[in-house]
């Protein structure tokens, strides 16, 4: 319909060299000129797609003279009308009649037949009709009660209601004036609308035609001669051009980011955590957790069904591992409960990073045992504790201390929630040197908490199976006015850190927080569903600001 409608105001222009009235001309295909409201915005969109067209250049003119460039073909001018339609019930109203002129219809006259009881009158024309149309048909003085009944009171009447709304339904408006129009508003059975209609005249470009022009000179155009009559749209020189969509950083990669660098900044060293199947051994069994406890079974821990079988660690150690277990050593009693190499050897998804923290710990004890550590596996970097035992008899036993820190994920068999996944990320830190405490734990998480921007903290003491002691980490929560639990640490246990071959006076702090919550806390947002998954909209990731701690 645009291009035959086009043509049609284009032809009239032609002929009458301007449209006064955009309501005086009928759309192509209807019956009746464009009054309409809906048929007049029709038309817009017809006027504006021929203002856009800008036509550019005539052949007949002095080739690409460039004050022929933007000139219109059409201008109009746009005036405002104000107009009544009736809302559906209005509508209904027009059809069937008033609902006090519905009331006295259903009414016999007086001495007729039986006055009508309330009840009976909504059989007749329904509970809305009657509710209404009573107070009104009595207000007009058209019924009149008898006994328990109701009658007519007049031989006839004049539906004005019903008069009015089919007026406005075909004008607009009521001659009647703006009371009468007031009055249906407020019965909620007209409203008003606010329309236009146009003034259409010839531009310094008017043609007939509704081609569009040109946008580019070609090759062929040139070859072949066609460019001598083609029409050429203007080129805007002052256009900016179209902005282009790049990556943005997921808000949990920014916050990883600046967290990472508060690692980095403490001196720490990154470890590799690319291996997201690991076995029982490192998983749990390296970290004195018992082949028995809960976080084992499958309804906590995601299971491998092929491969179904690791493949086993260094045998010495293995063995170590499994006679503390079980019969206990380096001054414990061990649990007491059979070993089970397939427990061990089984396949999974890593419930923590504290599994890489294993791997890394144990080729840190290289030395210790004895050992030459491989190229890429040695990780020095400083004294942790800031006291410099550490360094002060290098040869000794062949300890290095460590700073080491990882950020990646790990998967359990949660219930999905608005706090729980069953995939997360894990934020973790290791210390290891001589002669630790758990003052000195406190005292690093007080000073890396710090550098997050929290430094309201209470510690609560906590068991994990592979750190004595331990504890729970609370910040207090300003905007939620309370205390929440941020993080978990503690002092690896002797029977984690001696069977890798540590020595007795060598300690290790490890803690642990999720990513995801600072990150929701940071954002303000309160579901974790709508920080990952498939549900997440693009358009938060790409405006989500820079976090800073």
């Amino acid at each position: 319909m645009a291009e035959p409608l086009q043509q049609l105001i284009l032809d009239h222009l032609n002929v009458h060299h301007s449209l006064y009235d955009s309501r005086t001309i009928s759309i192509p295909g209807a019956a009746s000129p464009a009054t309409d409201p809906d048929a007049q915005v029709t038309i817009l969109g017809a006027l504006n797609s021929l203002l856009s067209r800008e036509v550019s250049h005539s052949p007949s003119s002095v080739s690409f003279r460039s004050e022929t460039f933007g000139l219109q073909m059409i201008r109009y001018d746009s005036h405002e009308t104000l107009s009544h339609v009736l809302t559906p019930e209005g509508a209904q109203i027009a059809l069937h009649g008033s609902h006090e002129a519905r009331v006295w219809a259903a009414l016999p006259a007086r001495g007729a037949g039986s006055p009508i009881t309330p009840a009976q009158l909504k059989k007749i024309i329904g509970d809305e009709a009657a509710k209404v149309g009573q107070g009104r048909a009595f207000k007009n003085g058209w019924i009149a009660k008898d006994r328990d009944g109701l009658i007519k009171a007049v031989s006839s009447i004049e539906d004005t209601t019903q008069k009015e709304l089919r007026e406005i339904d075909s004008t607009g408006t009521l001659t009647a004036g703006e009371k009468s129009l007031a009055d249906l508003r407020k019965r909620k059975l007209a409203v008003q609308k606010k329309g236009q209609w146009f003034t259409v005249h010839k531009g310094p470009s008017f043609s007939t035609s509704t081609a569009k022009p040109e946008t580019d000179l070609t090759v062929d155009m040139l070859a072949s001669g066609a460019w001598k009559s083609a029409r050429f749209k203007k080129y805007n020189f002052e256009a900016e051009g179209i902005y282009p969509n790049g990556g943005a950083l997921h808000p949990l990669l920014k916050v990883r980011e600046e967290m990472r660098n508060i690692f980095l900044e403490m001196g720490f060293a990154e470890m590799p955590t690319s291996s997201f199947v690991e076995s029982g051994f490192w998983c749990f069994d390296a970290l004195f957790v018992p082949q028995q406890h809960p976080a084992r079974e499958l309804q906590d821990t995601f299971y491998l069904s092929d491969p179904i079988k690791s493949n086993s660690p260094p045998r010495d150690y293995y063995e170590r591992v499994s006679r503390v277990h079980e019969h206990g050593g380096y001054g414990s009693v061990g649990y007491r409960a059979p070993w089970s190499d397939a427990e061990s050897h089984k396949l999974l998804l890593r419930t923590h990073t504290t599994a890489s923290s294993a791997h890394m710990l144990y080729k840190l004890a290289a030395r210790c045992r004895g050992e030459t550590p491989k190229d890429g596996e040695e990780y020095q970097v400083g004294v942790a504790s800031g006291r410099g035992e550490g360094m002060t008899r290098p040869g000794d036993d062949g300890f290095r201390p460590a700073k080491l820190f990882s950020i990646d994920r790990v998967f359990r068999n949660e219930t999905m929630d608005a706090t729980h996944l069953a995939e997360f990320h894990q934020v973790e830190g290791v210390v290891a040197d001589r002669g630790l405490t758990l003052a000195d734990l406190i005292g690093f998480m007080r000073v890396f908490f710090k550098k997050m921007g929290i430094e309201n903290l209470r510690f609560k003491p906590a068991y994990n199976p592979y750190t004595e002691p331990s504890l729970e980490i609370f910040a207090f929560h300003p905007m939620l006015d309370k205390w929440v639990e941020v993080g978990n640490s503690g002092m690896f246990r002797p029977e984690m850190l001696e069977p890798m071959g540590f020595p007795k006076d060598v300690h290790v702090h490890g803690w642990g927080i999720s990513l995801e919550r600072p990150t929701m806390i940071r954002y303000g947002i309160n579901n974790i569903r709508t920080l990952v998954g498939h549900k997440v909209p693009i358009e938060n990731v790409e405006k989500s600001p820079a976090v800073r701690f």
